[in-house]
């Protein structure tokens, strides 16, 4: 993996978050948890690169991120698609999920939260701010059908301090 200004950083934004889905992680390399995510942005808030990702309360990892003050964000390979559908799938809150993948963590360089060795994408964030979804602002009336039991996202920015590609 090489380095890459935050500020320089180029991709298919819609194809990484629609096709190719995000691994979000949250918490330390001793006590983590993770899961797939395939709605957020990138782009610029504040001044700053960020990145905006939502997570339901109900969500183990919506713990972690609470406790936290970073989190990662990791692409993989299209071969690592079966192991990013079981880590959206299966909740870390009753067993080792990641244990059933063949991704394995490494430490970040300036945040707490770990990464992945096998990531092609990493983005290494710092939560800049957050905010409860409010059905009130749907717009677009198709937009509730998301949420039959109004278990509404809450919304987390986070600043982009570091970003790595594979070469």
């Amino acid at each position: 993996m090489k380095g890459i200004d935050p500020n320089k950083l180029l991709v298919e934004i819609v194809n990484l978050w629609d096709k190719q889905w995000f691994l979000l992680t949250a918490g330390t390399p001793e006590d983590f948890n993770m899961m797939t995510v395939s709605w957020g942005s990138i782009g610029c808030m504040w001044n700053k690169p960020f990145v905006q990702i939502v997570v339901r309360p109900q969500r183990y990892t919506y713990e972690f991120l609470e406790n936290s003050d970073n989190f990662s964000l990791c692409a993989f390979p299209e071969q690592y698609r079966p192991a990013l559908q079981l880590l959206g799938s299966k909740s870390g809150r009753h067993g080792d999920k990641l244990g059933l993948t063949d991704l394995t963590i490494k430490k970040s360089s300036k945040i707490s939260a770990p990464s992945y060795n096998e990531a092609s994408l990493i983005l290494e964030c710092r939560k800049m701010y957050y905010q409860d979804m409010d059905p009130n602002g749907f717009l677009d009336d198709t937009i509730q059908d998301n949420y039959p039991i109004n278990d509404y996202h809450r919304v987390y920015y986070g600043e982009i301090l570091a970003a790595f590609i594979s070469e």
